[in-house]
């Protein structure tokens, strides 16, 4: 009996190594900025020109413009004394921590991960 349960569960472990070995999973791809920004920024902001502003402004064009400038968008206090233009180190201190830059800024998002900063500011420069 005891050699028969044995004998069972290595032919029960033989069948689940061979069924994992034939189940290979696709490699997840790795991110890149459009599809970063799709997903952790699209629903507050758009990039297209002819959109109107959404929770947060419009930044069709907005690597290289003016903080707190865009038309139309009724920014928080802290942007009239912005005296600096969006670049990759403004953005990247931007998506680690809004506040931190702005005191008064609304944006409740923040993104840890310097390489997913980098893809999306890389992608913001690409569109302009």
């Amino acid at each position: 009996m005891e050699r028969a349960v044995i004998c069972a569960a290595l032919l029960l472990g033989f069948g689940l190594t061979q069924a994992r070995a034939q189940l290979t999973l696709p490699e997840e791809a790795p991110p890149d900025g459009a599809t970063l920004f799709a997903a952790q920024c699209g629903t507050c902001h758009t990039l297209n020109p002819a959109d109107p502003p959404r929770q947060g402004p419009n930044l069709a064009h907005v690597y290289g413009r003016k903080a707190g400038s865009m038309a139309g968008f009724h920014y928080s206090a802290g942007f009239a004394a912005a005296d600096w233009v969006w670049d990759a180190p403004h953005l990247d201190a931007w998506l680690t921590n809004p506040q931190a830059v702005i005191k008064t800024a609304v944006m409740a998002y923040r993104q840890s991960d310097a390489a997913k900063r980098k893809l999306i500011i890389d992608w913001l420069k690409e569109q302009n």
